[in-house]
Parts: C-alpha cells; structure tokens; sequence
C-alpha cells in the first residue's frame, strides 16, 4: 500500500487562478503591475526602450488585484510586483529583470521568444 490514495482531489480553480494561468499562457510577456510602483515603472520603461510587446496587467486598478497577487505569491514565492513572465516562465521582479539586461542576458532571451518588434 502507497502513500497516495487512488482518487484525485478536486480542487476547482479560482476564478483569479484561471486569470492568472490564462493571462501567462496567452501572452509571450506579461507583466503584473502596479500604477503607482516605480520599480513596474523601471520594468515598464526598460520594455519600451527595447521595444518588448507585453501585456501589463495593473493590479491596483483590478476589485481582484490582491487575491492575484496571493496567487502570484504560492506561484513565484514572491509578493511583490511586478512579476514578470517570459513564454510562461517566471523572470522575476525588476531587479531580476535589470540584472538580466545589464549581463545582455534578457535582449537574447526576449528575441529568441521573438517577444519584441
């Protein structure tokens, strides 16, 4: 006899855990943000200047932005934002992200996911 019972938990996902999944899943980048935050500011202007196409998903103007953010949390082991995404692959926040670009790593990762225009 195993340690693992035969019958599968259900556990249904939340309407916010599905957001998440299909918001990471739909978009080469995707951004969770918030408006008044100046390190999403530092991300957000880095992207421009590399000329990045992303989704910014702003969590402050959301009624569920703090439930996202809880799923963020168990997701990445991270509470703050942003939160970057990479074809479904966690970045990190913004210092992750400028330290990807300041070693000329992140300019290679974005065009090998042809994440930029």
């Amino acid at each position: 006899m195993g340690c693992f019972s035969s019958k599968k938990s259900i556990h249904p996902k939340s309407t916010e855990e599905v957001f998440v999944e299909n918001a990471i899943a739909k978009h080469k980048v995707v951004v969770f943000s918030k408006t008044y935050c100046p390190y999403c500011d530092d991300v957000k202007a880095l992207f421009k200047k590399l000329s990045v196409r992303s989704q910014y998903i702003e969590l402050d103007l959301r009624g569920d932005g703090r439930r996202i953010q809880n799923i963020l949390q168990q997701k990445t082991g991270a509470s703050t934002v942003p939160r970057v995404f990479l074809n479904g692959e966690c970045l990190g926040g913004a210092s992750d992200v400028i330290a990807m670009h300041n070693k000329g790593e992140l300019k290679k990762k974005l065009l090998k996911a042809g994440a930029t225009r």
